[in-house]
């Protein structure tokens, strides 16, 4: 997976807590409970990332989270509609998430995990179909593959040595 390394001092980040779980653990003395936060970060201006952070308490969870989701940071490309340059599908575990273009009016049309994760980057115009496994931490992660993925018709055409004019047709 490509990673664009993003400095997140400059961004003004929001954060969204996904999923909390309690974790338990059984040893001689008794139980040890934990907590597992997903948590994801963005700027609604084409930055996103989800970190995960285990802990005792839980705010404390949040904020290891929240510092795992910054270094974790990825750039996007969003087209003029405020949706995604072309259709794509995202995979992580045995979940998969489908993200399709769509016109302007449309609004976020996503599952709970994946509309967090649209929300943060910045789309207004987008619709996706969680497919396979609903595990929220799979869905997130797979959404967030499936956006580190797209290539804006420039990169594609540079890649393939033509003009935009000639890709677009």
């Amino acid at each position: 997976m490509k990673r664009t390394i993003v400095d997140a001092s400059q961004l003004e980040l929001e954060d969204k807590v996904v999923s909390i779980k309690r974790v338990t653990k059984v040893v001689k003395g008794g139980r040890n409970f934990r907590f597992t936060a997903l948590v994801v970060v963005g700027d609604k201006n084409g930055h996103v990332g989800a970190g995960l952070g285990k802990a005792t308490e839980i705010p404390e969870a949040i904020r290891k989270g929240k510092e795992d989701a910054i270094k974790k940071l990825i750039s996007l490309p969003i087209d003029e509609n405020g949706s995604v340059p072309h259709d794509f599908l995202g995979k992580f575990g045995s979940a998969t998430v489908l993200l399709k273009r769509s016109p302007e009016g449309t609004g976020v049309i996503a599952g709970g995990p994946a509309r967090s994760v649209l929300e943060l980057a910045g789309f207004k115009n987008i619709r996706t179909k969680s497919l396979g496994s609903n595990n929220k931490q799979n869905v997130v992660l797979a959404t967030i593959e499936g956006l580190s993925q797209l290539k804006t018709p420039e990169q594609v055409a540079k890649l393939r040595g033509i003009s935009v004019e000639e890709l677009l047709g």
